[in-house]
């Protein structure tokens, strides 16, 4: 092992483009020798000191900080101006101490001090808003002279405003503590001499290589790969999360310098360069490392420069600042911020594939041991020709055989999937560094389409293959069309995926339902399944559906477009091909129609029925539609939408199987009378009560409520009085919802009024409906979940009927009260979602459906539903949609004379009045 020499003293400041010499500290000392030389008072040598120096330091930060505003990508530059700046602040300080407030002519042996950088300012690498961590070294025990220097070097270094983070320590203290305690053990790995003693320096680098790293070196790769596994649980345990951590996250900087760490540690390297020549790292891959460590430094520094303070989350609104700064643009197609995203996933996957192939050398050198449950099982497996088991992972037994036929590159995978064991780092190093061949003939070549489809149907867990084959550029390779989404990034607080793990997140998901993990929580989906489906036009379909995200055409016809290409490349048939191609084209159909629209209006499933036409496309839109919604997030599937897909699914496929008669209003009408009588004879209510409850309401109210709702009014109704509200709040376990329901009298407003009410009490409202009784009488339901979208618990439920009735008896008045409580959150407000206003006569037989799509805030339905009022626009039913920080709330209504708006001037004029509604709320909400 060679030893590497004592760093110098100071080191030049690496030149930033754009800015000026930074900080010349040997013209500095003679400067401030001069302004000290008459004070004697050593309050005032530290003040002067402090002036001289806070005022130098400005100025240098200030040309680093232009420098970087310059060139918004020289981070490398940056954090080492950041550091070297710091070094002749140190250093200034030091002499300053030494030489004026605590001079030693003639020191001692214990008498001696070297000040040491560790941690990140030891690389000599700091952000703008980085802590400065200090190592006071001393020969023995410490001296009153040394505790004198070190407290006036912290008071003057406190005074300066900088955040200190020290210890002054014996060699001896350095390695007793170093053995115990791996933090500090970590911090002097990265020590380096700024001033002082300089031999006392070079004593502690060679003892703690000899003394203690040197004989724990698989104790500290094991301690620092167990810490980096905690952290990335703690950060959430993916690469792809919404608001990453630039330093701690998944593919993070602290990801590289754990790799740094650790090659210092055996290797006793200074630069990530050197790794290159140890055969640890080839050349290109020392070029993935060190572009991602600038990039994720560059993301770093604007963060700190944005707030100010040490800020290393990747927060939306801080994306949108970083993303600017940057250099990233809006374009046609996508945001800056989607662009700049796109590349941090990107570089986070390499760091990945960085450590993979670093932690085989480690393992290769038996510095590690190789993953517990592959030695365990690796003798049960018997390996086809060409591939062998090394350390429990598949690897490839001769590499140039391998290269000679390309489709081995997707047999490695499947047979990784056969036999259920990891791949070798060594393999996929080799695969990535040969993607070239795969090229247009081994793309549409028979045998390997086979292999890849057979990785999709065959195995049971597809998504372990795809996800690797993406990580390694094998899949975008293969399919050339699925690369522009590969870590493409959604703005938009829906996804939490990029569209490529949202598309593999999709496939695990229809892997599991296939697998049958979900009989319960998905009975229809597993059912469709279990009978038999076109499996290969549904995995491809799902795959694809996303396809043509990031572009300025509707993606899902783009999608289409490039599905169709690539099935007629993989040899579907051409009924297949069609069938894959309209997945993609209405794969949003499904889930739109039952989150958007009203499922108990007849032309609603006429029309869905004509577009889907057949009862097997309905089958897999229906397993494709639960696949996305699960895909885009953990919390994203609930029973609320379940089932609505369901009911859709039903009601469709009766009337693809009797036709349009099960769609017959009168039919449907006669229906849900005939329900509720049978539901009110089993709860004891005689004949007469019976026939007044049915005659009491108007044609349009059977159809649309669920028979159990329609009990609950009857209980209301009965017998109630002219000034009463009544009312009935529980939970309703199948819709995943909290259902309330409101009886009063009828009056102008009554649906604006409610949902103003039960928005004050922190409800979502997911669905509504309100008809009014022929003699005269509101009858409202509303379906809301809490936050976390589900029911309400049972404890708040007094709380939020209080409220509920205390707005309608006018004593809290909603618009007042939203005033302060309807701003959105800071991160949230860089979302950008245009409003769409569109009235649709024809999707319904009776009403005119308004559909508003825009940005979501709290006030937002009771404004909306508040101008319609006004309007004398009578509200039956409202469907809302929320699709994170957007929202689509549709109100299927009428004109006050019970007509459609017909009128095109009435619908401009409330168009209008609408988006000033939407407009004046945003501006109270942002004021």
């Amino acid at each position: 092992m060679t030893r590497s020499p004592v760093r110098p003293t100071i080191q030049s400041a690496p030149a930033l483009p754009g800015a000026h010499q930074l900080f010349d500290i040997g013209s500095f000392l003679t400067a401030l020798d001069a302004q000290l030389e008459p004070l004697s008072e050593p309050r005032e040598i530290r003040s002067a000191a402090v002036a001289m120096l806070a005022e130098a330091r400005s100025d240098a930060m200030a040309d680093i900080v232009a420098g970087f505003n310059s060139h918004p990508r020289a981070a490398r530059e940056t954090v080492r101006a950041i550091a070297t700046l710091t070094d002749g602040v140190v250093i200034a300080i030091h002499h300053v101490a030494t030489t004026r407030l605590h001079p030693q002519p003639n020191p001692s042996e214990g008498e001696k001090l070297a000040v040491l950088a560790v941690g990140g300012y030891g690389r000599a690498e700091m952000a703008p808003a980085s802590d400065v961590d200090l190592l006071f070294l001393t020969p023995y025990k410490v001296t009153a002279w040394a505790e004198s220097v070190v407290e006036s070097m912290l008071y003057m270094m406190w005074d300066l405003k900088l955040k200190i983070g020290h210890s002054i320590r014996s060699t001896d203290d350095c390695l007793r503590l170093g053995a115990a305690d791996m933090t500090i053990r970590t911090a002097l790995v990265e020590h380096r001499l700024v001033t002082g003693h300089a031999p006392l320096a070079e004593e502690l680098r060679d003892r703690l290589w000899s003394e203690l790293f040197a004989k724990t070196v698989p104790e500290f790769v094991e301690a620092k790969l167990e810490e980096r596994a905690t952290r990335h649980q703690r950060q959430g345990g993916q690469r792809y999360v919404l608001e990453p951590n630039v330093k701690e996250g998944k593919g993070g900087l602290r990801d590289l310098q754990t790799l740094y760490w650790i090659a210092k540690y055996i290797h006793r390297v200074d630069r990530a360069v050197e790794l290159v020549d140890l055969g640890v790292f080839t050349r290109d891959e020392h070029l993935a490392f060190w572009q991602a460590e600038d990039f994720l430094w560059a993301a770093r520094c604007h963060l700190h420069l944005i707030a100010g303070r040490p800020v290393d989350v990747l927060s939306f609104d801080m994306q949108v600042e970083v993303a600017r700064r940057m250099g990233y643009h809006d374009t046609s197609a996508r945001r800056g911020v989607e662009y700049f995203m796109q590349d941090y996933f990107r570089h986070a996957t390499r760091v990945g594939e960085l450590t993979r192939v670093f932690l085989t050398v480690l393992e290769a050198q038996h510095v590690r041991n190789a993953p517990i449950l592959g030695r365990i099982f690796r003798r049960r497996r018997k390996m086809r020709p060409g591939f062998a088991d090394r350390h429990g992972r598949l690897t490839i037994r001769d590499d140039a055989q391998f290269l000679q036929d390309p489709l081995n590159i997707l047999r490695l995978f499947e047979e990784a999937l056969r036999t259920g064991i990891l791949i070798h780092p060594d393999a996929m190093r080799l695969v990535a560094a040969h993607l070239d061949l795969i090229d247009d003939h081994v793309r549409s070549d028979p045998e390997a389409i086979r292999i890849f489809m057979d990785l999709l149907l065959k195995h049971g867990n597809p998504e372990r293959a795809l996800r690797r084959m993406n990580e390694l550029g094998v899949l975008a390779a293969f399919i050339p069309e699925f690369e522009p989404v590969v870590a493409m990034m959604q703005f938009n607080l829906y996804h939490h995926y990029t569209v490529d793990e949202h598309s593999i997140q999709c496939i695990a998901a229809l892997a599991e339902i296939e697998r049958g993990e979900h009989p319960e929580d998905l009975p229809l989906s597993s059912e469709i399944l279990e009978a038999g489906i076109n499996r290969r036009v549904l995995y491809l379909a799902t795959l694809l559906h996303d396809v043509g995200k990031g572009r300025p055409e509707d993606h899902s016809i783009l999608g289409a477009r490039i599905a169709r290409r690539i099935a007629l490349r993989f040899g579907f048939p051409k009924e297949d091909v069609e069938t894959v191609e309209w997945l993609v084209r209405n794969h949003l159909l499904m889930s739109d129609v039952a989150q958007k629209r009203d499922i108990a209006d007849p032309r609603t499933l006429r029309d869905f029925a004509k577009a889907v036409k057949t009862r097997k496309r309905l089958d897999l839109l229906l397993v494709l539609t639960v696949c996305d919604i699960r895909g885009v997030g953990p919390s994203t599937w609930n029973n609320w939408k379940a089932a609505l897909l369901r009911k859709l699914h039903e009601q469709t496929a009766a009337v693809l199987e009797n036709g349009m008669e099960e769609l017959n209003r009168d039919k449907r009408q006669n229906e849900a009378r005939r329900g509720l009588r049978h539901l009110l004879i089993a709860k004891g209510w005689d004949a007469r009560e019976i026939r007044a409850e049915i005659a009491r309401h108007y044609d349009s109210y059977w159809p649309g409520l669920p028979t159990e709702t329609q009990a609950v009014f009857a209980d209301l109704l009965r017998q109630v009085g002219p000034e009463e509200i009544r009312s009935d709040l529980r939970a309703d376990k199948d819709r995943d919802a909290t259902r309330a329901a409101f009886v009063l009298a009828d009056h102008p407003g009554i649906f604006s009024r409610l949902a103003g009410a039960l928005t004050l009490t922190g409800a979502n409202v997911v669905d509504a409906r309100t008809y009014t009784t022929r003699d005269g009488y509101a009858t409202a339901v509303f379906w809301v979940q809490d936050a976390e979208g589900h029911p309400f618990a049972e404890d708040r439920l007094p709380r939020i009927r209080q409220t509920i009735l205390r707005t309608l008896k006018g004593e809290i008045v909603a618009r007042e009260a939203f005033a302060s409580r309807d701003k959105p959150k800071k991160r949230n407000r860089e979302f950008r979602f245009p409003t769409h206003i569109t009235f649709d006569n024809e999707g319904s037989e009776i009403y005119t459906i308004i559909e508003v799509d825009t940005r979501d805030r709290p006030g937002l339905l009771y404004d909306l539903t508040r101008t319609m009022a006004e309007n004398h626009i009578q509200i039956v039913s409202a469907v809302i949609a929320t699709f994170g920080a957007q929202v689509v709330d549709s109100f299927y209504v009428k004109d006050m004379f019970g007509l459609k708006l017909h009128s095109e001037a009435k619908r401009n004029m409330l168009e209008k009045k609408l988006r000033q509604a939407i407009a004046d709320g945003a501006k109270r909400a942002e004021a």
